[in-house]
């Protein structure tokens, strides 16, 4: 009887101490152990992080580090961190947040627009994905890479077509650097191949007078209408003249991009660079910013017709007076003048 007793009280204690366990062990597993407000948070894990890193990370996002941290020992987590961005459900448990750290990479949208050098690329790119700027920045630059892919100095800001592209937040300067490779090429397709043979330029050289239209005019309605008056210059081999191309020429040579220049002079027409299209005529060496599709586009799809000057409208600004003769041009051109004198532009 005293033996059926002490088997007895064991086996109480033991249904007591296995509830217990599987008690704790439910609340470190499945209870919600978040302690934000919001419906989701967001957490960017770098690739070099350790776990510690990671739990500084959530920290301010759980109620319970304790019990994350059991769990992530006991589903391996800890030694098996990878990097991302990740969203944690407002309410979700220890299981789920480690399921998502897992498997939850979500990608992020990365947008560029008009860069005029890769080293202000590099820099918006790394505000929005894990690599940095240098890394980026080298890794544009890499002569091999350009070489083998038909780049240079001159040419390797045409490669980046500005738009909004889905990325994992981890992607690497060599990935980010490779898919915008695809999307080049890509973006080179069929059709818009034909309408650069068709009008003698090379897919660089489309990239490089769209461009200056870029530049030119921000009215998308316009470009096509200011494409087909440089494409006009081309075909009769006059001077593009295009201000502009004077303006990054003065950059360049400064080694200043971020200053800007609101008027040319007439001395800056006797800068001497390849990309002064006053002084060199044709095509400058490269593209002068990184044109939008909407440039692009205008070059490929330009009006025909018979202008060959241009001047900026003072009466529908930003939008262009456009002439058939350096007469004509030249009428509009004091309009302008007597316009950017009467508001104090030396500059």
């Amino acid at each position: 009887m005293y033996i059926k007793k002490i088997l007895l009280i064991i086996v109480v204690i033991g249904l007591f101490v296995g509830g217990a366990f599987a008690y704790m062990v439910y609340n470190a597993v499945f209870i919600p152990n978040t302690t934000f407000a919001n419906n989701e948070a967001y957490i960017f894990i770098r690739s070099t992080d350790t776990f510690e890193e990671v739990k500084q990370s959530l920290e301010p996002l759980l109620d319970d580090m304790d019990t994350f941290e059991t769990v992530a020992n006991k589903k391996s987590y800890v030694s098996n961190i990878k990097g991302g961005k990740y969203a944690i459900k407002n309410g979700a448990n220890n299981n789920e947040i480690i399921n998502v750290l897992r498997s939850g990479n979500i990608p992020v949208k990365v947008s560029f627009n008009n860069q005029e050098t890769l080293t202000n690329l590099a820099g918006r790119i790394a505000a929005q994905i894990e690599a940095d700027s240098l890394t980026l920045l080298n890794v544009f630059n890499d002569v091999s890479f350009l070489k083998k892919n038909d780049f240079n100095k001159a040419t390797k800001l045409g490669m980046y077509i500005p738009n909004s592209y889905e990325f994992f937040w981890n992607t690497t300067a060599e990935d980010f650097r490779g898919r915008m490779l695809k999307e080049y090429n890509r973006f080179w397709n069929a059709d818009r191949m034909r309408k650069a043979e068709k009008l003698g330029l090379t897919p660089m050289e489309i990239i490089s007078l769209a461009a200056i239209v870029h530049k030119e005019t921000a009215k998308v309605d316009e470009r096509p209408r200011v494409a087909g008056l440089y494409l006009n210059r081309l075909q009769e081999r006059m001077a593009l003249q295009a201000d502009p191309t004077v303006i990054y020429a003065l950059k360049l040579k400064n080694g200043d991009f971020s200053k800007v220049y609101k008027r040319v002079l007439y001395k800056d027409l006797e800068i001497d660079s390849p990309y002064n299209t006053y002084k060199y005529a044709g095509l400058p060496p490269g593209p002068i910013t990184m044109p939008d599709i909407t440039a692009i586009d205008g070059v490929l799809n330009s009006e025909s017709h018979e202008y060959y000057y241009m001047v900026a409208n003072v009466e529908n600004f930003g939008y262009h007076k456009f002439a058939k003769t350096l007469a004509q041009h030249n009428r509009n051109k004091v309009q302008y003048i007597r316009w950017i004198n009467s508001q104090n532009i030396k500059r």
